[in-house]
């Protein structure tokens, strides 16, 4: 065998649990003898290292729990967003989340009105019982995939994620499928 670059192997990727789109792999340990790692799906090279913060988010965009609707939307619109953070006005916790496409359906249905407290409306985060995968600036795109897809703990397909710093201290950014899939598009091959 010549010596200079190694060929490229890539997998398939399918709507499979993660470890069924693995390939094993042959990986020389100190010991001299080797041991079989899975390689990543397609996604290793469709986002070649890459993190959350490669996807160059804008800040994120809270709102408060008492806000009148018309307030957060008007935000909201200003900036092009589709989701909003609520946050405590006391303790900046993460209480829950507007989703933009469904406020206005609540709006246009009369369930909610404008001038209503954005409580009325958000979609509140179950704390109890809940494990929360934690998406930080550092988390690799292929994580967030994953996320979107539902591999994360079976919790099921996700349209955004909460981009917080590694403690969950401050909500940092909404991350969206599209964000991810605008990346990849923008991305050289």
């Amino acid at each position: 065998m010549a010596d200079g670059p190694l060929p490229l192997v890539l997998s398939l990727v399918s709507n499979t649990r993660d470890d069924e789109t693995s390939l094993p792999h042959k990986k020389p340990q100190p010991d001299g003898k080797e041991a079989t790692v899975p390689i990543r799906s397609l996604w290793a090279s469709k986002y070649r290292g890459a993190t959350v913060e490669d996807l160059d988010l804008p800040p994120a965009l809270s709102s408060h729990p008492m806000v009148p609707i018309s307030m957060a939307l008007m935000s909201a619109y200003e900036r092009d967003y589709t989701h909003l953070t609520v946050v405590s006005e006391d303790t900046r916790a993460l209480l829950g989340y507007l989703n933009i496409p469904r406020l206005k359906q609540l709006l246009k249905d009369g369930t909610v009105s404008d001038s209503d407290p954005v409580e009325k409306a958000m979609q509140k985060f179950r704390r109890k019982g809940s494990v929360y995968k934690v998406i930080s600036m550092d988390t690799p795109l292929e994580e967030l995939e994953e996320f979107f897809n539902g591999g994360v703990r079976g919790s099921g397909a996700q349209d955004f994620a909460v981009v917080t710093d590694g403690g969950r201290r401050f909500v940092l950014g909404v991350a969206t499928k599209s964000d991810l899939e605008e990346f990849a598009k923008r991305r050289p091959a």
